[in-house]
């Protein structure tokens, strides 16, 4: 069986993951098991995510949003101690990939959401803390606005919620993951025709009506399980372990 270190030090190399200024530490928040036979993927770091891992026999569970942040108090709270509690218990070791997850050109959400969209990956797009986290999505043909909704359905599983305020085809979108409201403006600057994110944001009602640019908000959860998956395939196939993805929907 491979290494627990030695996936991790993978990871870490291909994802880049400590040249990024992030919220939370990248790479192994909990050390468990020396040795992986199964690797268990998920979006965010709680406790039916590894109580089901712990359920499936997992020796590594590798998230997106880990279960250590800047902006939590240094203190372990109940709900957290009850959380390591099911790590500790099984043994299971933690990584967890954030920024580096979104941003990366091949494995990373914002990459795989164009994928999946039918949109060609270009430039990178959405800056933040010193480095883009996202990139902009171009249609080879312009896309009737409700089509675009149709696949954003279609990726996401999931209605997403617009403000359809652009035009009536797409050629151009700023896709960025997650919580990333805040680059609705980059996405105007630019004059792109659309901008999607995970969550809405009280401002881009008006932003997007008064700059003529779609707004689509496809969930913070749904636009998150691309890359944690991805990594997951890739890391079966290069050290011969199994993998699951452990879906535990949110509607946020």
């Amino acid at each position: 069986m491979p290494a627990r270190d030695e996936i991790t030090r993978y990871l870490d190399e291909l994802l880049e993951a400590h040249a990024f200024d992030d919220y939370g530490p990248n790479g192994i928040q909990v050390p468990g098991a020396e040795e992986v036979e199964l690797v268990v993927t998920g979006v965010s770091a709680h406790r039916e995510l590894f109580t089901r891992a712990a359920d499936a026999g997992a020796q590594l569970v590798i998230c997106h949003h880990g279960v250590l942040w800047d902006s939590q108090p240094r203190a372990i709270s109940p709900p957290l101690k009850e959380r390591l509690r099911v790590l500790f218990d099984s043994d299971i070791s933690l990584a967890a990939y954030h920024l580096p997850l979104d941003a990366h050109p091949e494995l990373g959400n914002n990459a795989l959401i164009c994928e999946a969209l039918g949109l060609e990956r270009a430039e990178p797009f959405g800056h933040h803390r010193g480095r883009t986290i996202g990139f902009v999505g171009r249609a080879p043909e312009a896309i009737p606005f409700g089509e675009l909704l149709d696949r954003c359905r279609g990726a996401f599983g999931r209605r997403s919620f617009a403000w359809d305020a652009g035009p009536a085809t797409v050629r151009s979108v700023g896709v960025l993951s997650g919580g990333g409201a805040s680059s609705f403006g980059e996405a105007i600057s630019l004059g792109l025709d659309a901008f999607l994110t995970g969550e809405p944001a009280e401002p881009a009602m008006a932003e997007a009506r008064e700059a003529g640019v779609h707004f689509i908000a496809a969930g913070h959860y749904a636009t998150e399980t691309f890359g944690v998956r991805r990594l997951g395939e890739l890391v079966a196939d290069r050290f011969g372990v199994e993998h699951r993805f452990i879906d535990v929907p949110n509607p946020i």
